[in-house]
């Protein structure tokens, strides 16, 4: 008798709690060892593990997280969504055509090579020191990794489908949409999921310049105040701020790619 629709069985179960161990086994094996190691120090700089926990609740109260985390993560939310909208329509003009692929890619390589810190300085000079600036950070980074993959997608898009598509028909926006951004779909995810650590690393050093809030500023904040502890704090939700969104992101991607994760799955089972 066959498993009815939406029932999840005892191996599948199995296999989530397998998935999660996994998961967990590493980070609570460093946290132990930084426990451990950290449990006697009376250097400054380096406080016992033990504290920095104590005084997280403290620290990062409901007040600080809507003053400080919210705006953070909105800016991030800002610049990444500018960057994948900018980077996947440019990605698709520049893929899909040849001649505008060979005028473009020199200065792709020139721009791809400057670090996007160093234009933090240039970017205050044109959009001032307010949000408009740190959101315009972030999406001067995290645009060259959406647009590069989506450029090597689109080239990449199989011929024969392509002119099987168009011999049965499928032109213009449905061909873009069910063809070739289909096709170029795994390699789009694999550039928006670099973007991410880029723009969480942007929006950090973003907020250290001028700013009167944000997660970056604060831990700035922390270390000019000589409050270490506090300063910890900051890095490990940083840290936890980037894996929560990274799985969002994995969740995302298995939902919206499950037809590719299926394909290879059958592949790899076939002799």
């Amino acid at each position: 008798m066959g498993v009815p629709p939406g029932r999840v069985t005892s191996g599948a179960w199995g296999r989530a709690l397998l998935r999660l161990v996994f998961v967990l086994a590493l980070p609570a094996v460093l946290v132990a060892v930084w426990w451990a190691a950290s449990a006697g120090s009376t250097n400054v700089y380096w406080p016992p593990l033990r504290t920095v926990f104590g005084v997280f609740p403290d620290v990062w109260t409901g007040a600080r997280l809507r003053g400080d985390v919210l705006p953070s993560v909105l800016r991030l939310a800002a610049g990444y969504t500018t960057a994948a909208v900018a980077g996947v329509a440019l990605g698709t003009v520049i893929g899909s055509w040849r001649r505008v692929r060979a005028l473009c890619e020199p200065v792709l390589e020139f721009l791809r090579a400057v670090p996007p810190p160093v234009l933090v300085p240039v970017i205050m000079l044109f959009a001032g020191i307010g949000d408009t600036m740190k959101i315009a950070v972030i999406a001067s980074g995290c645009v060259w990794p959406v647009l590069l993959n989506t450029v090597e997608g689109i080239r990449a898009v199989d011929p024969v489908l392509a002119e099987t598509a168009r011999s049965y028909g499928i032109t213009g926006v449905a061909r873009l949409r069910d063809v070739v951004l289909r096709s170029a779909s795994p390699q789009i995810f694999a550039g928006l999921r670099q973007a991410l650590s880029i723009g969480i690393i942007l929006m950090v050093i973003s907020e250290m310049f001028a700013a009167s809030n944000g997660l970056g500023f604060t831990v700035v904040q922390f270390q000019r105040g000589f409050a270490i502890p506090d300063m910890w704090t900051g890095i490990l939700l940083l840290g936890l701020l980037g894996f929560l969104l990274s799985v969002l992101f994995g969740l995302a991607e298995r939902r919206v790619l499950g037809w590719y994760h299926g394909l290879r799955e059958s592949g790899r089972r076939s002799p």
